[in-house]
């Protein structure tokens, strides 16, 4: 498709702020897909070209996080791996199973999450309420799958599962939520690609703004922690939510 430099310009900047707050606190995709579908990328491709773009900007917080040492690769290689597993089988699924189900559901579970974060105490580490592989078969896989196959606020279910049961402080949390993300998002990243979707010349463009916003984010991250981090976590879920709620409302009272 024909695009104009001003509307390349214009999803760059969507990325690179989208990649700041997806670092932080995921829902990046709450700014891009809209950006991607006012410049009049179909929904379909629209969908696969945002997972395109994000799935560079989850790369780019993950890299920055692994080189700063605060995730161990190999001690999450087990969660990884049921990630991708679990992703690929929900964005395979997704084809072939009503997702309206999950349209209603998420967004309630999206307030409760930004309720937890909201009214929790201050988060410190704690003892974990599952083994690493435990966690990896049943957090890993499932938010995986629902990533795969659904998506929105994939980044706070993998934070509060390594806040709740894996006993994170929610800085320690964020980082690992970073990999399993970029592992979830490269797999259903896959099954579009191998479909064709992604409009590749807005992906790549997008892909560097989300590059650089995600740097940006995971520096303060380390810098500002449970500060900057509580109050995005809270302010994305609701929104996710809202939008959801929104479409869903939307839908029922059209003809």
């Amino acid at each position: 498709m024909d695009v104009s430099l001003d509307i390349l310009g214009l999803l760059f900047l969507a990325a690179s702020i989208a990649g700041f707050v997806d670092a932080i606190a995921g829902g990046g995709g709450l700014i891009t897909v809209p950006a991607l579908l006012a410049a009049g990328v179909p929904p379909a491709q629209a969908l696969a070209t945002n997972k395109l773009q994000g799935t560079f900007g989850s790369f780019s917080a993950t890299y920055y996080f692994v080189r700063k040492g605060m995730v161990s690769l190999s001690q999450l290689k087990w969660a990884i791996v049921c990630t991708f597993v679990g992703s690929g089988v929900g964005a395979e699924l997704v084809r072939r199973i009503d997702t309206s189900l999950l349209n209603s559901l998420i967004p309630i579970l999206l307030i409760c999450l930004a309720l937890y974060f909201l009214f929790s105490p201050a988060n410190k580490p704690s003892k974990a309420k599952l083994s690493e592989n435990m966690f990896a078969l049943t957090v890993g896989f499932s938010v995986g799958f629902y990533d795969g196959f659904f998506g929105p606020g994939t980044g706070a279910l993998f934070a509060a599962g390594f806040i709740v049961l894996g006993g994170l402080s929610i800085v320690e949390a964020t980082a690992r939520t970073k990999v399993l993300n970029f592992t979830s998002n490269f797999a259903a990243l896959l099954f579009f690609i191998a479909a064709g979707l992604p409009v590749w010349e807005l992906g790549l463009v997008m892909a560097v703004g989300q590059f650089l916003g995600a740097q940006l984010g995971s520096k303060m991250v380390v810098a500002k922690g449970q500060q900057w981090i509580r109050p995005l976590v809270i302010t994305m879920s609701m929104a996710m939510a809202l939008k959801l709620l929104w479409e869903q409302h939307s839908h029922w009272v059209l003809p």
